[in-house]
C-alpha cells in the first residue's frame, strides 16, 4: 500500500518538472515564454570555433552585453565525419555547450540546418554524402532525405534526452530547419518546393514543443516562422501576419578570404540597423557573429576563407571586448530591454516626416515610448515632436523611453574604443628565435614511382576521398618517341584547374604551381617541358583551401583537377594536341607526413628530424621547434611572418591553414575615419591593403602547458623561413573614453592598471583615438590633472561629463565630448 507521504512526494514532483518547462509560443507580435512577451536579443557563438574551455567566459560576457540567447549552428561533417560514426567530445560537445548557457540563464536557439552555410567546409554537409549512390542534395531525393533525416533525428534526441527544449524546461527556444533555402530554390524547381515542404513536415513530426524557424523563407509552410538575414532587416515582413518579425543574422562584420582585406563594420552603423529593426516593430534580433573565433583545423569552407573568423564581432576572436561596437550595443540592448512590454504590446503609429525622417510612437496604458529615425545618409535632422525640438544626427535612431527624454542615439557613442596591442613571450628566459629541427616531405614514391592506393582510367573530383586531407596526388605516365607528332623543341603541359592550389612534377622535377583567387574556380596551368624519349612521369598534387559552402548546387562545383590534361607540342605554326585524361591515373590521398602523424611527436620517426643546416624557402618541408607558454592569462598569437603557405600544430592540435604570403588586394583602403553614415557593405571600410591577408594565429590556452616545454609543427608547402616564428599575447595598449555631455566616461584597462593619461578634452575633439586633437572649443580648467588623479594606478574609473566637474567651455551649438586617452 502507497502511503500519504509517498504520494504527497510524487504530487509535487509532477508540479515541479511541470513548472520548469517553458511554454513558447508566437503571435504577429512577439514571441511569448510563459505568457511572457519578449524582445529577444541574441548573438552566434560557434561553439566549433572556440574551445570548451572558453564558452563559459563567451558566454558570461554575452550575457553581461545584455544577450538573453546563444544562437549556434550544428555541424554535420563535424559530428559524422564518416557515416555513422559519430563526434560529440571536447569542442565538438554540443550537449556541454548548451548546458553552459543553460548555466548562465540564457536561451539558446539551435539552427540544425543541418545545411548551414557558415563559411564552414562544404557548407556542413559530410563529403560521404555526396560520394552516396543516387544522391542529389537539398532536393526532393531520397537518398539524401533520408540521410538529413537521421542526423537531424539524432540531434533533437540526444537534446530531448537531455531535456534541454524549452518545453522540457531547457534553454531551447527556437529551432531551425534548413538554412537560406529561399535564396537558391527556384534553381531546384518543383523538387524544391516539395523538398522544404517535407523538411517542416519532418521537422514538425520531430515534437520539440517549440517554434520551427527557416530564415531567408519566403514561402515557408505554415507552422514554420520565416526569418531575415542580412546587414538591415527593417523592411522585412514575414510571409505570415501570425508570424512574430525575426532577423536570424545580423551580420556585425564580415569574414575575411586569402588576398582580401580586413572588413569593418561600425558601431554606429550596427546600432542603427537594430534601432530600426525594433522601431519597427522586430521581436527578435542575433548577431551574427557576437563571437566568431577560429577555424581550427580544416574547417573553413569558402574555399580561400582565412583561419581567423573574427567578423569583427562584438567579442574579438580571442574572446576579448571589441570596443566600442561591444559597449554601444550593451546599452542599446539596456535601453530595448527597459521598453519590453511597449514594444510587443503597444499601439504603434508612425509619422513620415519626408526626407527619410520619421517618428513612430508605442503606446502603452497611458505611457508613450517614441524612436527618432533619421536615415538620410548626409543631412541632420531637427525633429519637432510635443513641441519640443530634438537634433537627430543622419543615419541615426534616438530612442525617448517617455517620448520626452532622448536616453539613447545610435551616432552618439558614450563607450570607450580599445587599441589591442601585441606583447612578446613573457615566458622564455631570453628573446632568443626558436630552435628549429626539420626534415623533407618525402615525395619519391609519388612524383618519380607515380605509386597510389587506387587507379582509374579518367580523372576523378577530388571529393572521391570523402575530404579526409586537402591534399591528392594524381599521376600517370606515357610513353613518347621523337617520331611522334607532338614531339618539338617547343613543348607545354597544360592542365585545367579548379581554382585551389596545384603543385605539377615532370620526370621527377617540380615545374610550377598555380592558382587563382577567391571567387574563381577555375584557372588554366601551362609551362614549358621538356621530355624524355620514352617514358615519362607526371605527378600532379592537388591541394583544396576548404570545398564550395555556398550556392545553386555548391556540392557540384569541381575540386581538384577536371582537366583536360593536355601535351601541347609546336612546330612553326603546327599544333598538336596530346589528351592524357584518358590514360590510367594513379591516386594516392593525403602527404607522407600527415600520414604518419609528423604532428604529434610520432617516436617512430624521431631521428629523421635535423637540426643542422635548417633550409629556408624549401617547398614541401616539416619544421618543429619548442616554446614556454607566455605568462599570464592573456590570450596567446604566433606570428608566422615570413611563411608561405601550409598546416600549423601546437602540442598535435590544429591551429588551422596558415598563408601569410598571400597579400591582401592593394586597392580599396583608407587612411580616413570611416564614415558610418550610408549602407554597409564589406566592400566599405576595409584595412590592411597591401599587407599579409593573415599573419597572427590564435593558439588558445588549453592547447598549451604551462609546465616544460610546447611543440609547434609546421608543414610548409611553398617554402619559407620559420626563423621570424614567435608567440605573443593580445591585450590592451590603450583605452579611449568617449562621452556626450551628462554621460558618464568609463575607461578599463581589462585587468591591468591604467599608467598614464595622454589626452583629455571636454569640448569639441577632432581625430581618432590614438591621435586625437583638440577642435574649435575646450574646458577652462586643467582636465588633465583632474582625468590623471580619477584614473591613474586605476585599473577602470569614471568621469562625469559634466561642466560642474570639468568646467565652463566656449562651446556654441557644438555638441560637447569628454575624450580621455589612456595608456595601459
Amino acid at each position: 500500500m502507497v502511503s500519504f507521504k509517498t504520494l504527497l512526494i510524487f504530487f509535487l514532483l509532477l508540479v515541479i518538472s511541470s513548472c520548469d518547462a517553458y511554454q513558447v509560443s508566437h503571435d504577429g507580435r512577439a514571441i511569448t515564454i510563459n505568457g511572457e512577451r519578449k524582445v529577444l536579443l541574441s548573438g552566434s557563438i560557434h561553439y566549433p570555433r572556440s574551445t570548451a574551455q572558453m564558452w563559459p567566459d563567451l558566454i558570461k560576457k554575452a550575457k553581461e552585453g545584455g544577450l538573453d540567447a546563444i544562437e549556434t549552428y550544428v555541424f554535420w561533417n563535424a559530428h559524422e565525419p564518416l557515416r555513422r560514426e559519430y563526434n560529440f567530445t571536447g569542442n565538438l560537445d554540443l550537449i556541454r555547450f548548451l548546458k553552459t548557457i543553460q548555466d548562465e540563464g540564457l536561451y539558446a536557439v539551435l539552427r540544425i540546418g543541418p545545411y548551414v552555410c557558415a563559411e564552414w567546409n562544404y557548407g556542413g554537409f559530410p563529403v560521404w554524402l555526396h560520394n552516396m549512390p543516387g544522391v542529389q542534395l537539398r532536393t526532393a531525393n531520397s537518398v539524401f532525405m533520408d540521410e538529413m533525416k537521421n542526423f537531424t533525428q539524432l540531434i533533437v534526441n540526444m537534446v530531448k534526452e537531455e531535456k534541454l527544449f524549452a518545453s522540457q524546461g531547457g534553454p531551447i527556444i527556437l529551432a531551425q530547419i534548413e538554412n537560406e533555402y529561399g535564396n537558391v530554390e527556384t534553381s531546384y524547381g518543383d523538387a524544391g518546393k516539395a523538398y522544404i515542404d517535407w523538411c517542416s513536415n519532418m521537422a514538425q513530426s520531430l515534437n520539440i514543443g517549440v517554434p520551427w524557424i527557416m530564415c531567408q523563407q519566403s514561402d515557408a509552410p505554415q507552422p514554420m516562422i520565416n526569418t531575415c538575414n542580412g546587414w538591415y532587416c527593417d523592411q522585412f515582413t514575414p510571409n505570415n501576419p501570425n508570424s512574430p518579425k525575426m532577423w536570424t543574422e545580423n551580420w556585425t562584420g564580415w569574414f575575411k578570404n586569402w588576398g582580401g582585406r580586413d572588413p569593418h563594420r561600425t558601431a554606429e552603423d550596427l546600432a542603427f540597423a537594430v534601432a530600426r529593426f525594433f522601431q519597427t516593430g522586430g521581436t527578435f534580433q542575433n548577431y551574427y557573429m557576437y563571437h566568431g573565433g577560429t577555424n581550427f583545423g580544416r574547417t573553413a569552407g569558402g574555399p580561400y576563407i582565412t583561419t581567423t573568423y573574427d567578423y569583427d564581432a562584438p567579442l574579438d576572436e580571442f574572446g576579448n571586448l571589441n570596443q566600442p561596437k561591444y559597449g554601444h550595443l550593451k546599452e542599446l540592448h539596456d535601453v530595448l530591454h527597459s521598453l519590453e512590454k511597449t514594444l510587443t504590446s503597444g499601439n504603434i503609429s508612425n509619422n513620415d516626416l519626408g526626407n527619410s525622417v520619421s517618428v513612430t510612437i508605442y503606446a502603452l496604458d497611458n505611457k508613450s515610448s517614441c524612436f527618432l529615425s533619421n536615415a538620410n545618409t548626409t543631412t541632420d535632422a531637427t525633429i519637432t515632436y510635443e513641441g519640443v525640438k530634438y537634433n537627430v544626427p543622419a543615419w541615426s535612431v534616438s530612442i525617448l523611453p517617455d517620448c520626452r527624454t532622448e536616453v539613447y542615439n545610435t551616432a552618439k557613442v558614450n563607450t570607450q574604443t580599445s587599441i589591442m596591442v601585441k606583447k612578446s613571450n613573457e615566458g622564455e628566459s631570453e628573446a632568443a628565435s626558436l630552435q628549429w629541427s626539420w626534415r623533407p616531405e618525402k615525395l619519391d614514391e609519388t612524383v618519380l614511382l607515380g605509386k597510389g592506393h587506387v587507379s582509374a582510367n579518367k580523372l576523378l573530383d577530388q571529393k572521391v576521398a570523402d575530404d579526409v586531407s586537402d591534399y591528392m596526388w594524381y599521376m600517370t605516365s606515357f610513353n613518347l618517341g621523337k617520331d611522334d607528332p607532338i614531339w618539338s623543341d617547343d613543348m607545354t603541359l597544360r592542365v585545367n584547374g579548379t581554382g585551389h592550389i596545384l603543385h605539377v612534377y615532370v620526370n621527377g622535377q617540380y615545374l610550377g604551381s598555380k592558382w587563382a583567387t577567391y571567387g574563381i574556380f577555375n584557372y588554366v596551368f601551362e609551362n614549358k617541358i621538356k621530355l624524355n624519349p620514352g617514358k615519362n612521369q607526371i605527378a600532379l598534387l592537388s591541394a583544396t583551401i576548404g570545398l564550395q559552402n555556398y550556392g545553386a548546387r555548391f556540392d557540384l562545383v569541381q575540386t581538384g583537377v577536371p582537366g583536360p590534361v593536355e601535351i601541347v607540342g609546336r612546330n612553326g605554326d603546327e599544333r598538336v594536341v596530346k589528351d592524357l585524361s584518358a590514360h590510367k591515373w594513379s591516386y594516392k590521398v593525403d602527404l607522407n607526413g600527415l600520414e604518419n602523424k609528423l604532428y604529434v611527436g610520432n617516436p617512430r620517426f624521431v631521428s629523421q628530424w635535423q637540426s643542422h643546416d635548417v633550409p629556408i624557402n624549401r617547398m614541401m618541408t616539416w619544421y618543429k621547434a619548442t616554446f614556454k607558454a607566455p605568462l599570464g592569462n592573456d590570450p596567446v598569437v604566433v606570428d608566422l611572418q615570413g611563411l608561405g603557405k601550409g598546416l600549423a600544430w601546437v602540442n598535435g592540435q590544429s591551429i588551422g591553414r596558415y598563408w601569410p604570403s598571400y597579400l591582401a588586394e592593394e586597392d580599396g583602403c583608407s587612411t580616413d575615419p570611416c564614415d558610418y553614415r550610408g549602407p554597409y557593405s564589406d566592400k566599405k571600410c576595409n584595412s590592411n591593403c597591401g599587407q599579409p591577408t593573415q599573419r597572427w594565429y590564435h593558439v588558445p590556452r588549453s592547447f598549451m602547458s604551462n609546465d616544460g616545454d610546447n611543440e609547434i609543427v609546421l608543414l610548409e608547402e611553398f617554402g619559407g623561413n620559420p626563423s621570424l616564428v614567435n608567440f605573443q599575447t593580445v591585450r590592451v595598449g590603450s583605452a579611449c573614453g568617449n562621452a556626450y555631455e551628462d554621460k558618464l566616461m568609463n575607461i578599463s584597462c581589462q585587468g591591468r592598471p591604467i599608467s598614464a593619461i595622454k589626452f583629455a578634452n571636454f569640448g569639441d575633439t577632432q581625430g581618432t583615438c590614438g591621435s586625437f586633437e583638440k577642435g574649435s572649443c575646450e574646458s577652462n580648467i586643467d582636465l588633465l590633472s583632474i582625468i590623471q588623479r580619477e584614473c591613474v594606478g586605476k585599473e577602470n574609473c569614471s568621469v562625469a561629463a559634466s561642466e560642474s566637474i570639468l568646467g565652463s567651455t566656449n562651446c556654441d551649438n557644438i555638441a560637447k565630448r569628454l575624450v580621455v586617452e589612456a595608456i595601459c
